[in-house]
């Protein structure tokens, strides 16, 4: 057997593996031919396909006390989504927990929207990632106002100013205070579990 060295004036590259990274198209493929088990939260994040985490208990909450706060404030005209997709961009599928979008529900019967007015995640385990590439991928489809309620820290995190993929503007509010939604005030307090 003959071995076969290396001469040090050759040069070995080594390319690292990298993942698939999935269009919108695709993963929408996927779903329609039922590749997911129908009980797995699933979302396509930036051509990555990631699965949610499972909720605990103050999650849940958060997400009843934003439903009821949102559909007070959001009537007609308007469309309260909860955790439902939107179809963003050509490499995002993202299920935020609320998003806010014009029209009637029947407007959305066979498309789904591609933006929003507002878009709500109540997080805690997951706050670094909605801060850093949920943000990203909802500016990128310049949703105007982006909510994070922070149940770590018990604040509400506003971003607003979409400008080349970015937020321009920050804004926390602490629990005593109030943030303006659509003419009418939301008592910090009252969304948080």
């Amino acid at each position: 057997m003959m071995s076969t060295a290396i001469a040090p004036s050759q040069s070995v590259t080594s390319a690292m593996p990298r993942p698939k990274l999935w269009t919108r198209k695709e993963y929408e493929h996927l779903i329609d031919l039922g590749a997911f088990d129908p009980e797995q939260r699933l979302e396509l994040i930036e051509g990555e396909i990631i699965e949610k985490m499972p909720q605990n208990e103050p999650h849940e909450l958060g997400i009843m006390l934003c439903t009821e706060a949102l559909r007070r404030i959001f009537q007609d005209g308007y469309v309260v989504r909860a955790q439902l997709p939107l179809s963003v961009g050509t490499k995002s599928v993202p299920e935020p927990d609320f998003a806010v979008v014009e029209g009637t529900v029947r407007d959305f019967a066979k498309m789904r929207p591609s933006s929003a007015l507002l878009i709500i995640e109540v997080s805690d385990s997951t706050l670094l990632y909605d801060r850093t590439a949920k943000a990203r991928i909802y500016a990128r489809a310049l949703v105007p106002q982006y909510w994070i309620l922070n149940l770590n820290e018990r604040v509400l995190e506003v971003s607003l100013t979409p400008i080349r993929g970015a937020y321009t503007e920050r804004k926390t509010y602490a629990e005593t205070e109030s943030v303006l939604l659509n003419g009418q005030n939301i008592a910090v307090k009252d969304l948080l579990p």
